[in-house]
């Protein structure tokens, strides 16, 4: 990772829709040095219906103002597939404090008899009216932006561009929403504390400051909302898919200065995915640095050092984790 970038570049990537392979080549070439240099971009040209976003925002504003009870009727442990209401400390980084967020977990919606994994089953709506509708027409849009991506990212690292799409049948991509409440008075809180995803690539769109990204001189960097953009960064997958071409980055949400709203997409492969460096991106100079690892396995894995409910389930006896998978998350920044 660089240690001297100050800023989040911008790249627009109408071009990867493009008919000419110049064109879409010369886009993903942009987003590969973003993804080796930073580890985060910013993308406009994306062609997402602001419409969907602002229905979306607009659900979670009144699902949010609910009472607390309420809320809990639609509680995250009560799931099958990690769906649900997260409250306030249910969420904590191994080492971590307790972050002032709240969220609303979605999943890909499956009924019963396709789930298969812990990651992918029927979602846990809550009974609030255009709540199912206005997630799930967002959650279609944005996993089609991810496609796209997928594709421009494989150019990037001169692999073919459908090279991901065999294993992204039935991903477990997850739609977050996120509230982080405003109090003045509150103690000074981290909104999330600083971690990598443990999927591909996040699709993030916040409503507020609040995001910081951490350079390799150990600085925070602000990330905040750039009119018709989306954040994208790299999460730990990638990372191992490219042997760490690609950066996974560090990040957090700071203390809040105002109430914020913040929808993270994690773009993840298919449960049974098998991660470890790509053998057409290593050389004698650069061999293999990451093991090998199951996509879903990891993503489970990793969820289940954080939840509550999880935890509580393994501490019964009544979870028992298939594997142990290593944390790529530096949580020893300041």
């Amino acid at each position: 990772m660089r240690a001297d970038f100050d800023a989040i570049p911008v790249i627009d990537i109408t071009g990867l829709a493009s008919p000419d392979p110049a064109e879409r080549r010369r886009v993903a070439d942009l987003m590969g040095a973003a993804a080796r240099q930073v580890g985060f971009l910013y993308v406009s040209g994306h062609g997402l219906n602001e419409t969907l976003f602002d229905a979306l925002l607009a659900q979670a504003k009144v699902f949010f103002a609910r009472p607390l009870e309420q809320k809990m009727a639609s509680y995250i442990g009560g799931s099958t597939n990690h769906s649900g209401y997260v409250p306030e400390g249910e969420e904590v980084f191994p080492g971590g404090t307790i972050d002032r967020k709240e969220a609303y977990d979605l999943n890909l919606d499956l009924p019963d008899a396709e789930a298969a994994t812990p990651m992918l089953g029927p979602n846990l709506w809550p009974q609030q009216a255009g709540f199912k509708a206005a997630a799930s027409a967002y959650y279609d849009a944005v996993s089609e932006l991810a496609q796209r991506l997928f594709r421009g990212f494989a150019l990037a690292l001169d692999l073919p561009e459908d090279h991901f799409e065999p294993y992204r049948r039935r991903p477990p991509s997850q739609l977050r929403m996120i509230h982080y409440p405003y109090d003045p008075a509150a103690e000074d809180r981290e909104g999330i504390g600083a971690h990598t995803d443990y999927e591909f690539f996040t699709i993030l769109r916040g409503t507020a400051p609040g995001l910081e990204v951490l350079n390799g001189a150990g600085q925070w960097i602000d990330a905040p909302p750039r009119p018709g953009c989306y954040v994208i960064n790299i999460g730990d997958m990638l990372e191992a898919w490219t042997n760490g071409a690609f950066t996974a980055t560090t990040h957090r949400v700071r203390k809040v200065a105002e109430e914020r709203y913040s929808f993270p997409f994690f773009a993840t492969c298919d449960y049974e995915t098998v991660v470890e460096p790509d053998p057409r991106l290593l050389t004698p100079e650069t061999p293999a640095r990451y093991g090998r690892l199951m996509s879903g396995e990891h993503l489970f894995a990793q969820t289940a050092r954080t939840f509550g409910y999880l935890k509580a389930r393994q501490a019964r006896g009544e979870l028992v984790m298939a594997v142990e998978t290593p944390s790529f998350g530096r949580q020893d920044h300041p």
